[in-house]
């Protein structure tokens, strides 16, 4: 049976669609068929974000009943399949965000997880993915306004009968990590499911347009992704079988192409 998780936050900038992408390419790594897709018909930075930005049929179109929802599946890194949302205003104008609850029943039958990129803060369209998931995952920066940002979101998915799962806490520093995560439980009601570090990493991989734990597999911010994406699997993380290894070739090759790109 597909689970269905929605990420959100109270404002932007928390790292939402990073966390959707990299989740999502993880539990396709881990053998889970696996979408994502982008919800956030206003902004649609997912699809910016891994080079699916020209793609002919978007989430627009179908939310505009031009279109079907398998025509906007397209293949995405490590095996992900993604949808995403299109940028252009007329097409955001013509989306119509109810029809989400009817395109998800076509979309989620051939799928183990659906991943749900909202809309951040609190908006008309951004209401049905917090309603339609399973659970609803918050993430959230260690800073009092991402924090109080949150718990309002959390408040409106509880009132549109959401279910909040808990929160990641990204960009965390270590200074940060020790005590955040008591007093961020403490204040949003909800459990802290896992913590990311800060990762220069993250925006090198973004860059790019390639999900970090793909570019940067051993880093300490796809280590965190990649615990979290088991534990919303409910399989067991197994660092010998998931970890990247460093081999002796691997290391070879950095030396020999160190400072080239």
């Amino acid at each position: 049976m597909v689970r269905v998780f929605t990420f959100a936050s109270g404002k932007g900038g928390t790292g939402k669609t990073t966390m959707t992408i990299n989740l999502g390419t993880s539990l396709a790594k881990f053998g889970k068929r696996t979408c994502i897709m982008d919800a956030d018909i206003g902004m649609a930075n997912l699809g910016l974000s891994i080079g699916l930005e020209d793609v002919p049929v978007t989430l627009h179109e179908v939310l505009a009943g031009k279109a079907s929802i398998h025509d906007a599946i397209y293949e995405g890194p490590g095996g992900v399949q993604v949808v995403p949302s299109g940028i252009s205003l007329q097409g955001f104008q013509q989306s119509d965000p109810e029809r989400l609850r009817d395109v998800l029943k076509d979309l989620t039958a051939t799928l183990d997880f659906l991943l749900i990129d909202a809309p951040a803060g609190i908006s008309r369209d951004g209401v049905v993915p917090l309603a339609v998931a399973d659970d609803v995952i918050l993430v959230v920066n260690p800073e009092l306004s991402a924090i109080v940002d949150a718990m309002k979101t959390k408040i409106l998915a509880e009132v549109v009968g959401g279910h909040v799962r808990g929160a990641i806490i990204n960009r965390a520093t270590p200074e940060s990590a020790g005590t955040v995560s008591q007093k961020m439980e403490k204040v949003l009601g909800a459990r802290v499911i896992g913590i990311v570090p800060e990762d220069q990493n993250v925006k090198k991989a973004a860059s790019a347009k390639v999900p970090v734990v793909i570019k940067y597999p051993t880093s300490s911010s796809s280590v965190a992704i990649r615990k979290i994406a088991a534990g919303l699997a409910g399989i067991t993380y197994d660092k010998e079988v998931m970890e990247p290894k460093d081999t002796f070739i691997d290391r070879f090759t950095k030396v020999i192409f160190r400072g080239k790109k």
